[in-house]
Parts: C-alpha cells; sequence; structure tokens
C-alpha cells in the first residue's frame, strides 16, 4: 500500500503551536546570542537505533517555519526501514534556524518515528496471516492526525479517527442501554445508511447476541486465544472480526493465527518509546576553506 502524505494544512497548526511554545516571547536567546547571523550549516539526522521513520515532513516544515532559508532533503522518506547510521535526511541552512527549531522538529520526528516503529513490529509478528493491525483512538490529545499516519507509515491501518465516523459500542454503552440487542436496534435506527456499526463484546455469549441481532464487526475484547478461535467460526464471515486486548509483539502471532480479521492495540500511539534519532552538524564554511 503506498504511502500518501498528509497535506501540510493538516500539520502546519500543530508545528506552529509547538514553536511557540518553544520560544516563548523573547525567541531562541541562545542561538541569537552565541550564533553569528550569517552563519551557514548543514544538519544531517543519522538513526541510532534500527526502526521505520516517519514524519519527515513535519520536521522539514519545522525548520521552515523558523527560517524558509532552511531546505530538507530526505535520503529515508517515511515508511523507510533503517539502521543505526543510516542518514535520514539532510538539512541546510542559516545555524541559528537550524539550532532554533532542531528540538521540535526531532520532537515530532523520533515520537512519530516510535509508533511507525512500534507499527512495523506487530505487523511483521502478523505477517503471512490475513489479519491487519489498526490503532484506536487512545492517541495524544491534538496529535491524532500525526499519530494516526504514522501508523500507515509502519504498514499499518487506522481504526475510526473520531466519534463521528462510525458507531462502536462499548461495554459501557450497553450497560446503559440494558443489553447487547438493545443497544445495537438504537444503534441501527439512528445510524445513516453510510455509517458501520461494530459492537464490543467480551464473551461468546454476547458475540451470538451481536450476530443475532446483526452488525458490521465485532471486537473481542480481552478473549483467549482459544476463546478467538471459537469466535471466528461462531461468526462466520457475517462480520468483521477484531481482537483486542494485551497485543504485543509476542503475542500478535498466536492472536493473528486464530482467523481474525483485525488486531488493535492502543499502545501503539500512546506508549510507544521515541526512535532515537541524532544530530550531526557539518560546518559548510569549514568545509568550502
Amino acid at each position: 500500500m503506498t504511502l500518501i502524505p498528509l497535506l501540510p494544512i493538516m500539520y502546519e497548526p500543530l508545528v506552529r503551536t509547538a514553536l511557540l511554545e518553544d520560544l516563548g516571547r523573547a525567541g531562541d536567546i541562545t542561538a541569537d546570542a552565541i550564533v553569528p547571523a550569517d552563519r551557514q550549516a548543514s544538519l544531517v539526522l543519522r538513526a541510532r537505533q534500527p526502526g521505520v521513520v516517519a514524519g519527515l515532513d513535519i520536521a522539514g516544515s519545522t525548520f521552515q517555519f523558523v527560517n524558509p532559508a532552511i531546505h530538507l532533503t530526505a535520503e529515508r522518506p517515511d515508511g523507510s526501514t533503517v539502521v543505526p547510521g543510516d542518514v535520514i535526511a539532510t538539512i541546510e541552512g542559516p545555524a541559528r534556524g537550524l539550532l532554533t527549531g532542531e528540538r521540535t522538529a526531532l520532537n515530532f520526528l523520533c515520537h512519530l518515528s516510535g509508533v511507525a516503529t512500534a507499527t512495523a513490529s506487530l505487523v511483521s509478528a502478523a505477517q503471512g496471516t490475513k489479519a491487519r493491525i489498526v490503532c484506536t483512538r487512545k492517541t495524544t490529545p491534538g496529535l491524532r492526525t500525526l499519530e494516526k499516519y504514522a501508523v500507515r507509515a509502519g504498514g499499518g491501518s487506522n481504526h475510526r479517527f473520531g466519534l463521528d465516523d462510525a458507531i462502536l459500542i462499548k461495554d459501557n454503552h450497553i450497560a446503559l442501554a440494558g443489553g447487547v440487542r438493545t443497544a445495537i436496534e438504537r444503534a441501527r435506527a439512528h445510524a445513516g445508511h453510510l455509517v458501520k456499526i461494530e459492537v464490543e463484546v467480551d464473551t461468546l455469549s454476547q458475540l451470538e447476541q451481536a450476530l443475532a441481532v446483526g452488525v458490521d464487526a465485532v471486537l473481542l475484547d480481552n478473549m483467549t486465544v482459544e476463546q478467538l478461535r471459537q469466535a471466528v467460526a461462531m461468526t462466520g464471515g457475517r462480520a468483521i472480526t477484531e481482537a483486542s486486548g494485551r497485543v504485543t509483539a509476542e503475542t500478535a502471532r498466536a492472536i493473528a493465527s486464530t482467523g481474525v480479521d483485525l488486531i488493535s492495540a492502543g499502545w501503539l500511539t500512546h506508549s510507544s518509546a521515541a526512535l532515537d534519532i541524532g544530530l550531526d552538524y557539518l560546518d559548510l564554511n569549514r568545509q568550502a576553506a
């Protein structure tokens, strides 16, 4: 699947906010005091860990906002696998701007590459099965668009983006409605003709009730591998099956082998470790001397 880049309008407001948070009321007083205004430099972004790259456009936008004369050239575009020592990108321009933008750019790049790397670990574990790895709404507030993009960069797929693009009936909805059947019937009466309905179940009895009424997808929550096998057999293709809960790179293979269509993991976006990406400076003035 081809990775489609985000349109700048989708991330530029986030970049602006992050830079304003860092620049405060007086700008980068350290770089302004120490670095001559006419000094040019080159920055090399280099991988220090194996992983998958995501967020280069956002990093480049960060530097462009600081100084439009700064230019990023990608060597390993988003979605690329890197090993320690690989040059991910070079960034050239006024040295003050490079120093001012580097932390914000790295915050985005390292975090999003970490999400992509974590996703790739689950995708690899499920390889050879029909299961697709998907994310959830457990995202960092304000960064959902970027984190879900990073999941795609890691080879995963996206679950719903918000509360308004699909109906997902969870345990509390069922409890407040008074049961699985009632919740589904109310959802169907309310939903538009293009809106999908998924219901979360944590027992095979609840699954049987959901299938009797009819839904588009079932979220099989915290079931054992054996229960997942039974659930897939019970469903018999009548609904998309999604496994969720206790998903790690070590358990994903066994979960995928049950025949489920999707495996969702919230930790991909809310708890994945940042990918360590280093900065190496090359002084263009010294190179030219």
